[in-house]
């Protein structure tokens, strides 16, 4: 079990809800108004096209129990522009996320540490001017936190963005694309009667 994730003696576990829709506006509001109904919290989220045209996917994670993540990912199936919504642990899915970081440059420049902390976590400096440096990591969210605080203990950050967390899952089926052949194949038997 990751590191993100508590056993259930010891409190909620972090679950990813992946979630697909048809591209409509509205959809998300939909969608984040069945976390508030239960007040629960959205740690991260990430909105994209997925790999089938008009259907866009939501990355959701949220600590909770299991009973009430079954619950809400059926409520949040139900909504009318929703096509499919699934709840994993981290044990069934990989995530990657994505960070930038502002330093000040001048920091940079006089502590020799700061550049080794970056190249350790296998960072990369994309920009510097005089004023402000920018670097970027894309990795596991851990790593992500990890290099932030080493940035925060150097005293030079000075702003921190993160994408939100990615994740495919691990099975070899792609359960999406099953499910609309299956409904294609049932709306072409209901359209020959």
């Amino acid at each position: 079990m990751s590191t993100d994730n508590k056993n259930a003696a010891n409190g909620p576990t972090l679950y990813t809800i992946i979630v697909f829709s048809e591209n409509l506006a509205g959809v998300l509001n939909q969608v984040t108004n069945v976390f508030t109904r239960r007040q629960l919290n959205i740690e991260s989220l990430n909105v994209s096209p997925s790999g089938i045209g008009k259907v866009h996917r939501y990355t959701i994670t949220c600590y909770s129990d299991e009973a009430t993540i079954r619950t809400l990912t059926k409520q949040i199936e139900k909504k009318i522009d929703v096509i499919q919504a699934q709840y994993f642990t981290n044990d069934e899915i990989y995530v990657m996320e994505q960070a930038l970081y502002k330093i000040a440059t001048a920091k940079l420049l006089e502590n020799k540490e700061i550049s080794k902390a970056i190249r350790f976590h296998d960072s990369k400096i994309v920009e510097v001017n005089s004023t402000y440096s920018i670097v970027s990591k894309e990795g596991m969210p851990e790593g992500i936190m990890n290099l932030y605080h080493k940035l925060k203990s150097f005293g030079c950050l000075l702003q921190f963005v993160s994408s939100g967390v990615v994740a495919v899952t691990k099975s070899r089926r792609e359960e999406l694309s099953e499910f609309l052949e299956l409904r294609e194949e049932e709306y072409r038997q209901r359209t020959r009667r």
